[in-house]
């Protein structure tokens, strides 16, 4: 496979023939920009697929071509760590509907040079599986070794059991939900209002102008942001220190350390997504509900499943809490499933995945060995 093409970082297919969506839209001419790390063996029983999580990208264990900075899973990924390219396949994807070169708003609706804006379809998790789907069948891939997923990767994972049980001999659910909650829903729509608040979002046409909602996609990310830190893990790092002054301004300036901090992470963010992927990718998440799909009882997505799975959870993520994860091994148990559960202690929040967590690394290094065929 070492000059197999389709294989090797900032890869890129069109996908053939149409893609039907969950909201009843049909998308042709999908592209997907993916990158895979090791190589595929003979009978292609070690591929692994890696599900990134909201804003994330393909770029799971390489440096990001806009940033610089090294992949958003490098931790987890690479010689010698948990998910190791010298024993596995590794593919990672940029989802449907997002901007770091997969089929989204800010793609030219086929045949034109006319970005879609907001004429692009409300997608789901499961559109996004079903593409992922195809891009296997492209690189030759029925069955995969695992599917891991944090967060909105593993709302992916979950999907994948239940959509494509034959595909998947194992899944990985990191710090995770099978539906977003009522609060979920409220961050994301506080972000989703700031951008369309925004004068210069124009309904979503920006794209000719080249002039971005910044300032809304900007506080949008500040708002998320929040929910992926941890109380302690705020007042830890910050507290209520002052950010570079002995006092108070008693004006609107970041007096703050947190202040400062998160008006940085907005800054960073505008620089590299595009503001209705934003408001397509959370829509997303929002809609995502896997027992409503099957009767409303999340048992049956998994009946008769014959994968292995683990689930993990963080003590200080409040965004999705451990007793999340329990709804989900509860349902495998009541599936009949095998599964393992294992609550992690991080001071880190939601983020502690993305993060330094070396409990986190050893339970998915001991998982994947347990599997091994």
């Amino acid at each position: 496979m070492n000059n197999d093409r389709r294989f090797g970082l900032k890869r890129h297919i069109t996908l053939p023939g149409e893609l039907a969506l969950d909201g009843g839209s049909l998308l042709t001419g999908i592209e997907i920009a993916y990158e895979t790390y090791g190589h595929l063996n003979a009978d292609a029983s070690n591929a692994i697929l890696i599900c990134h999580p909201l804003t994330a990208d393909q770029f799971a264990a390489s440096d990001h071509p806009i940033t610089g900075k090294p992949g958003w899973w490098s931790r987890m990924i690479g010689k010698g760590k948990p998910i190791d390219p010298e024993r596995y396949c590794i593919i990672c994807s940029n989802v449907l509907g997002s901007c770091l070169g997969s089929t989204g708003p800010s793609s030219f609706t086929p045949g034109t040079e006319t970005p879609y804006a907001m004429n692009f379809p409300v997608i789901t998790i499961r559109d996004m599986v079903r593409a992922q789907a195809k891009l296997l069948d492209y690189l030759g891939i029925r069955q995969l070794k695992a599917v891991i997923g944090g967060s909105m990767g593993g709302m992916q994972a979950l999907e994948w059991a239940s959509t494509y049980p034959d595909r998947v001999k194992s899944v990985v659910i990191i710090a995770s939900t099978a539906r977003h909650s009522a609060q979920n829903i409220a961050f994301h729509e506080v972000g989703r209002q700031a951008i369309m608040a925004d004068p210069k979002w124009r309904q979503g046409n920006y794209y000719e102008e080249k002039d971005p909602p910044v300032a809304g996609l900007a506080v949008a990310r500040m708002a998320a942001h929040i929910t992926y830190l941890s109380e302690s893990g705020l007042t830890a790092r910050f507290g209520r220190r002052l950010q570079s002054r002995q006092e108070k301004s008693f004006g609107f300036d970041a007096d703050f350390q947190i202040e400062s901090y998160l008006r940085h992470q907005g800054i960073r963010f505008v620089e590299r997504f595009d503001a209705n992927s934003y408001l397509y990718i959370t829509r997303a998440t929002d809609y995502f509900d896997l027992a409503e799909e099957h009767g409303r009882k999340l048992a049956n997505a998994f009946r008769g499943t014959k994968s292995r799975f683990c689930v993990i959870s963080f003590d200080s993520d409040w965004l999705y809490p451990t007793s999340e994860s329990r709804v989900i091994v509860h349902a495998l148990n009541a599936a009949g499933a095998a599964v393992s559960f294992m609550e992690l202690s991080n001071p880190n929040g939601h983020d502690s995945f993305l993060l330094d967590a070396p409990d986190l690394h050893r339970t998915v290094h001991g998982f994947l060995e347990g599997d091994r065929a």
